[in-house]
């Protein structure tokens, strides 16, 4: 029987990697939360589910990630003193971390990989299709990028992925998809390889922190073994997916920041920097005096 779809409501973010990458940063505090000027990262990653109609967000942390779900609880204390202090833009921005969605948190006990962290939403997302937003990718742009992904599923019925195409020496590192063209900025994809080898790639377009999935997912998921890494890879789990149904690939608008390396962290901080209501006017200022003795 042919399962009838609601509308997409609901989002995964796993944010239990160990950001590595960004040590000694992250020895205590999660990368998710690293700030971006003046909001930690993963606060601009439920923005942008919220902004796209996304009503309820599991977010799947670890051990000693505590601080994201407090940064979203509401603060009951320091709200009174901003109140009483008159301090009304301080408080809005406060309070608007606690109001954005109904936030759920589950622990992954095992670094299995983000095949493994997904499948632990299943209970949460039971016979709905959801986004995925990657809890290391920012992404930032006129229409957020869950939108378009959340848009191209109700036109093809498909699962969705968002992607750019990398440069050949950098994909390697990521995925690489086999990809025919439909229209515009929307490709079907209808195979995929994890971190290939440079014989073994497959096209320069790779998926980039956003996906809309089925929950036939978990299915395939409980059935796939561990690949790249020795770990449960979502890519291996989406690859019969694409090789079934094919899957459709969106080639979104907007600008994406690995707040998984410490480049990508200082990219996005200059750039929203640069385009922040509060600061951006001085810091662009401050920025064309430091090019000159660069």
């Amino acid at each position: 029987m042919e399962l009838i779809f609601l509308k997409i409501t609901k989002a995964v973010i796993p944010a239990a990697g160990f950001g590595t990458r960004v040590l000694p940063a992250s020895k205590v505090l999660p990368k998710e939360m690293l700030p971006l000027v003046d909001k930690p990262a993963i606060q601009y990653i439920i923005e942008e589910a919220a902004a796209s109609g996304i009503t309820d967000i599991l977010i799947i942390t670890n051990r000693g990630k505590e601080i994201i779900e407090n940064h979203f609880d509401k603060n009951p204390d320091l709200e009174r003193n901003l109140e009483k202090s008159g301090k009304s833009a301080m408080l809005n921005a406060v309070s608007l971390s606690s109001n954005l969605a109904n936030l759920y948190f589950i622990r992954q006990k095992e670094a299995k990989g983000l095949g493994h962290a997904i499948s632990c939403a299943k209970t949460f997302v039971g016979n709905e299709p959801f986004a995925v937003l990657y809890g290391d990718d920012v992404i930032t742009g006129k229409v957020p990028v869950c939108k378009q992904l959340i848009d191209a599923f109700n036109e093809y019925n498909l699962c969705v992925v968002g992607a750019k195409q990398m440069p050949e020496e950098k994909i390697i590192n990521y995925g690489s998809l086999k990809v025919e063209p439909i229209k515009e900025n929307i490709l079907k994809c209808t195979d995929m390889i994890e971190k290939p080898s440079k014989d073994k790639i497959m096209s320069l377009y790779s998926i980039l922190g956003r996906c809309i999935l089925t929950p036939d997912i978990f299915d395939i998921l409980s059935k796939t073994l561990p690949g790249h890494g020795g770990e449960i890879q979502l890519t291996d789990a989406m690859k019969v997916l694409a090789q079934r149904d094919g899957i459709i690939v969106v080639d979104f608008d907007g600008k994406r920041y690995d707040i998984g390396n410490k480049l990508g962290i200082m990219q996005a901080n200059v750039e929203i920097a640069l385009n922040h209501t509060e600061i951006g006017k001085d810091f662009k200022t401050y920025l064309k005096e430091l090019c000159k003795s660069l």
